[in-house]
């Protein structure tokens, strides 16, 4: 089968290679993949700029979906031909105190699809069946492929954050994890839906827009902090959702939030911080991390598609996945917010 390989740690180590079949176990499914998504952090690897161990060589893809072809003998629920929808952690250890109380996603020895083992960006590929949800019939799978971001998403805003009607929003980053994170607030009823970007993500704003942003901002063009503050009451915004790449956006995010507001922190950044966090203290401000999803966000981010709650045909462009290095270049550009590959 073909397969998509980073093989080691240097820019741009990632080809097409020819693999076996996968062997499955009795309780995994071998799934025929229909649609993978293209992430950011598969960019990342692609650039070697990564923070997280990889095992190399690894196939890549973790937003994946697929209809089982061969299912395990222990396997309940699933049987062959349906449709499903994977989650990303590969494996859990099942008996830490994360995973027995449901919070498996933050297992210290999870490990997810295209890292820690080989993922979807193939023709085939070996799921556990505890991963597995099953997806309606009418939802296309190039949207069924992005329900792991609607998940990041879901998890960030309905779970870990407290929106409430009227309240004034920032999403700071316009990639797809950050209009996810959008759509996700317009559902709670924002008073003002503010997004900040960059003049190189004049597209992905427009695309924003589109899905309810009320403003756009071009952080690059003009002063993000003063305008968020004359956009309300002059105190800043309720929430701020940092899903930038880069750890310095954390800075304006703390001068634009209000006393006793609220930052939801989802993107990556290896680089330290470089400044202080009296605006954390002075403000009384809840920074709150946001990693990955557990199984009910899963299901409530299915219903959401399935009910046509969420508009994901503006944020992606499919590609063959023998066509992936123009998927992955044109991601990469800003041109598009998700690339999402059909084998």
């Amino acid at each position: 089968m073909r397969a998509l390989v980073t093989y080691e740690m240097k820019p741009f180590a990632v080809e097409m290679r020819e693999k076996p079949i996968p062997e499955i176990e009795d309780d995994e499914v071998l799934l025929g993949v229909k649609a993978v998504g293209v992430c950011g952090s598969d960019l990342h690897m692609w650039h070697a700029s990564h923070s997280w161990n990889v095992l190399y060589p690894i196939t890549l893809g973790h937003e994946f979906c697929g209809v089982i072809l061969k299912a395990g003998s222990k396997v309940k629920g699933f049987k062959e031909g349906e449709r499903v929808v994977s989650e990303t952690a590969s494996y859990i250890c099942g008996q830490c105190v994360y995973c027995r109380s449901g919070n498996y996603n933050l297992c210290p020895t999870r490990q997810g699809f295209g890292a820690g083992r080989d993922g979807a960006m193939a023709d085939y590929v070996r799921v556990p069946a505890r991963c597995l949800h099953h997806v309606p019939d009418h939802v296309p799978f190039e949207d069924v492929a992005m329900t792991e971001p609607g998940c990041v998403a879901c998890n960030a805003v309905m779970e870990l954050s407290r929106i409430t009607p009227g309240d004034t929003v920032v999403v700071m980053g316009p990639g797809t994890i950050g209009l996810m994170v959008l759509q996700m607030c317009k559902l709670c009823g924002p008073g003002k839906l503010i997004l900040v970007g960059t003049s190189k993500d004049t597209t992905r704003l427009e695309v924003g827009k589109q899905l309810g942003a009320d403003v756009t901002l071009m952080a690059d063009k003009e002063s993000v902090v003063d305008a968020v503050l004359a956009l309300g009451d002059g105190f800043g915004a309720h929430h701020v959702f940092d899903c930038v790449g880069i750890s310095a956006a954390l800075k304006p995010a703390l001068e634009m939030v209000r006393p006793a507001g609220q930052i939801t922190k989802v993107g990556w950044g290896k680089e330290p911080l470089n400044f202080n966090l009296d605006h954390l203290v002075q403000k009384a401000v809840t920074l709150q991390g946001s990693f990955s999803h557990t199984y009910k966000t899963w299901e409530r981010v299915i219903g959401l598609m399935a009910n046509g709650q969420l508009d994901l045909a503006p944020l992606r462009r499919t590609f063959s996945l023998d066509n992936w290095e123009t998927a992955f270049k044109t991601m990469d550009s800003l041109e598009i917010a998700k690339s999402v590959l059909i084998p």
